[in-house]
């Protein structure tokens, strides 16, 4: 079975059978095609006509497409959590689980005694009851990642799907999930996870499938965790820091927050936080899922304010001057960023609208200076062979590339990075790591949102703690 995208073939002579009570890991590096396989596993794609074909047995029947069957298949991936922020479908916890039961995107009817109490005693499997009575968008990314999990086991399906589970959640969440798929494999269900790290495949996976270009290389039984790394080591230790604070001490205010307190739907997602940001630091913003990381990137860059009470000022950035103005010195890269570019748009489009700090481009690419500035960005982060094709033909990591491709496009003063690395390959990572090095080190002013401690940059002047939207620690690296 093969599968093309915009006449580019991605999935090359597909031979995989997935039987009952099989677990399976499904690994392979960025671009290797693992999404859109998973994918066509769920019915969601379609091979290419005359090049093989899906089999489906179900309740002693054999199905050649996956109508009657395609509603027993549950599939969480990113672009499922990304349709939400897209649509700004923000309903309660309760209600977006509910729409498993009934296995639809959107609640259609009201939620029955009977449906509440399934939903409660999921939450409850899964140790999410808090989250229940909270909307939906004013989560964190890997809470949202745990409610559609919650989402798809309420279909009570007969496969899950499971693609990069693990992207965003901090260790106490990715313990909850682990614990999860615990609970699934001794009901005998049959799941494929999908994941480019040796070390997030469970101990209870069954079976591996390994994928290349396009190609299953290797399929086998596992007796033992994986051995073979799949990402670069992590660094025990960070060097001193190679820009010392004192240095930058009385350096250019750019941004500042006082007292500053965010509201989203009724919920404090950041409290009386106060922030000097100055011209050449490099700031890491660290803290638990849900501790207010992607509210305070959002604040900064321009697209959430401050409630009464909390003053935020920009340099250069008066009264009555537009946002754009402040946006367009900024290199963003963010998960809310990924989620709302269309699927349709070229990703020389996308690259080029970094100039104007637009979703698509507002104008044309004016002739050759222009053309080359985005090749230029692509060639950085190693994309320049995806400039002609749409997104909707890329893998995750491949977008998130074309992301930092767009946020390097214009030489911006700030780079404000959430989670950069999410989703991304040992070989990605170390790239785009450099990048932001030598950003760091060049005196571009770097604000780097993450729960992982590898992610730090090496170039790190200062750290911010935050917990529950408030700030634990606010100063130089310790």
């Amino acid at each position: 079975m093969a599968l093309s995208l915009d006449g580019r073939p991605v999935l090359r002579a597909i031979d995989w059978r997935i039987r009952p009570g099989e677990r399976w890991a499904l690994t392979g590096h960025n671009g290797a095609g693992k999404t859109q396989l998973l994918k066509l596993l769920a019915g969601d794609v379609w091979p290419t006509a005359g090049r093989g074909r899906r089999h489906y047995l179900f309740r002693g029947h054999r199905f050649d497409e996956p109508y009657g069957v395609k509603q027993e298949i549950a599939y969480l991936g990113a672009e499922r959590q990304d349709r939400y922020e897209h649509y700004e479908w923000n309903q309660p916890v309760e209600h977006i689980i509910g729409t498993g039961l009934y296995r639809t995107d959107i609640a259609l009817d009201v939620l029955t005694a009977r449906d509440r109490a399934r939903i409660g005693a999921l939450l409850t499997r899964l140790r999410l009851q808090p989250l229940a009575h909270r909307r939906f968008l004013t989560l964190s990314y890997g809470e949202r990642r745990l409610v559609l999990l919650a989402r798809a086991l309420a279909a009570a399906p007969r496969l899950l799907l499971l693609d990069e589970l693990f992207n965003g959640l901090d260790a106490v969440n990715r313990a909850q999930a682990l614990h999860c798929l615990a609970v699934l494999s001794r009901s005998g269900l049959p799941w494929v996870l999908s994941s480019h790290r040796a070390e997030e495949v469970p101990p209870f996976a069954t079976h591996c499938c390994e994928l290349e270009a396009g190609r299953i290389t290797a399929q086998r039984p596992l007796r033992r965790p994986l051995q073979r790394p799949l990402r670069a080591p992590v660094r025990s230790a960070l060097p001193p820091p190679q820009h010392p604070m004192q240095q930058r001490s009385s350096a250019r205010v750019l941004i500042g927050l006082h007292h500053v307190t965010v509201w989203r739907d009724e919920i404090a997602a950041l409290r009386a936080v106060s922030l000097t940001v100055r011209a050449g630091q490099c700031w890491v913003v660290h803290g638990a899922n849900g501790s207010g990381k992607s509210t305070l990137v959002q604040l900064l860059y321009g697209d959430l304010g401050a409630a009464s009470g909390g003053r935020i000022e920009r340099a250069g950035i008066a009264s009555g001057v537009p946002i754009t103005q402040f946006k367009r010195r900024v290199g963003l890269v963010a998960p809310e960023l990924q989620a709302i570019h269309p699927r349709y748009l070229r990703v020389q489009e996308v690259v080029a609208s970094g100039r104007d700090a637009s979703i698509g481009c507002d104008r044309t690419l004016t002739g050759a200076p222009d053309s080359a500035r985005v090749r230029q960005a692509l060639r950085r982060v190693g994309a320049l062979s995806l400039q002609h094709r749409s997104l909707r033909a890329l893998s995750y990591g491949q977008l998130r590339r074309v992301l930092f491709a767009r946020a390097l496009v214009h030489e911006p003063d700030i780079l404000l990075l959430d989670e950069p690395y999410t989703g991304l390959d040992a070989p990605t990572r170390a790239r785009l790591r450099s990048l932001v090095e030598q950003a760091a080190n060049s005196g571009v002013t770097v604000l780097i949102a993450t729960h992982h401690r590898d992610d730090w940059p090496a170039a790190a002047t200062c750290e911010l703690e935050l917990s529950h939207g408030r700030v634990l620690y606010g100063g130089p690296r310790r």
